[in-house]
């Protein structure tokens, strides 16, 4: 073998080498690069490999002249790699979080109006020393209707529309299990787990099996109250709702009562307070209509049907009931005129309150 065939070998990994490596833009091409050009079966190696089969002479030529090419490739490696570790660090930079900036604002989100006028309304009775529970909204005959004075057949079912749940039967085929009509199941429950003094609100959804209007729909909310004690009259229930009234609708509101008939309680009234936006002296007002009252909620003295039932003594105790639909008051309040608008989910309607 001639000294300038190696040579020109040299030269020419050189060359190759130098031209591959300018185009190595990461570490994984440096990588792939080192080992095809400086690894154990590298290019140069191999030339390397060749040296013990030259003459002395050549050997030492050809051995100096690869000892500078690899010195050379080593050198621009390394200069390669701190060049793409840098560039890579800029690119960090480029990339990275200032958290000396300030944040993006966050959209401060807001309550339902259901929830609000729930909550405004749960406040006056807490106020007024009653504590909020709540109860299931899938609920037995049993405190749905049985337990307030409205067994089977009682002609007062048809005034609940109930969506049945066929999971649970009697004896006889019939349903047992239904969406709870009202929050007053909560009445029997509390009665029959605890002894008196009670003074409870109980807010949460209901369920009716009717068409959907203006002023209907088949899933809405009620708030239901109760005491009960010795020596509770009809009295302290209308202190109890003028003081509502009073804090709820304003100073100076008048509060009516009319007979109602209700199957848990007796005697049974429905309560009006006087129009806060005309006082009855406009025909066309968009609250009342003229009529000068708006009804806000059904009332009454707890039966003493409803009491024996819970295991008390209706000759020692008394108590009264009342029940609203939060939804309704919300409307009176801020003159919305229909109930779907709570459903709808329409912002236009939500952001308002």
């Amino acid at each position: 073998m001639s000294t300038g065939a190696p040579h020109a070998e040299l030269d020419a990994i050189r060359a190759a080498a130098l031209s591959e490596l300018e185009d190595a833009l990461d570490e994984d091409t440096l990588e792939q690069w080192r080992i095809a050009h400086l690894g154990r079966s590298g290019k140069l190696t191999l030339v390397l490999r060749t040296l013990g089969s030259l003459p002395a002479e050549e050997r030492q030529a050809l051995g100096a002249a690869s000892n500078e090419v690899k010195a050379l490739l080593e050198e621009r490696l390394a200069a390669r790699r701190e060049a793409v570790q840098s560039k890579g660090l800029e690119t960090l930079a480029d990339d990275a979080i200032d958290i000396s900036l300030p944040g993006r604002p966050v959209r401060i989100g807001r309550y339902h109006p259901s929830t609000q006028i729930m909550r405004e309304i749960c406040d006056i009775f807490q106020g007024m020393g009653f504590q909020v529970v709540e109860g299931p909204e899938v609920e037995w005959d049993r405190y749905n209707f049985e337990m307030l004075n409205i067994p089977k057949d009682h002609p007062a079912r048809d005034m609940f529309d109930t969506f049945w749940v066929d999971a649970n039967q009697d004896a006889e085929g019939g349903f047992t299990t239904l969406m709870r009509t009202h929050t007053s199941p909560m009445q029997a429950r509390i009665m029959e787990a605890h002894d008196p003094p009670i003074r409870v609100v109980i807010p949460g959804k209901v369920y009716r099996y009717e068409a959907t209007d203006a002023s209907h729909e088949s899933q809405f909310h009620q708030i239901e109250g109760l005491a009960v004690d010795k020596a509770i009259t009809f009295a302290n229930l209308k202190h109890t709702i003028y003081e509502f009234a009073r804090q709820l609708f304003g100073e100076g509101r008048k509060v009516r009562f009319r007979c109602d008939y209700f199957p848990f309680v007796e005697p049974g009234v429905d309560v009006s307070i006087d129009c806060f936006k005309c006082d009855g002296s406009n025909p066309s007002c968009s609250i009342c209509h003229g009529a000068g009252w708006l009804e806000i909620m059904g009332a009454g003295m707890v039966h003493p049907r409803v009491l024996s039932a819970a295991g008390y003594d209706p000759s020692i105790y008394s108590g009264f009931a009342f029940g609203m639909g939060p939804e309704r008051i919300a409307m009176l309040k801020y003159g919305i005129d229909d109930i779907r608008h709570f459903l709808a989910n329409d912002m236009r309607f939500l952001s308002q309150f």
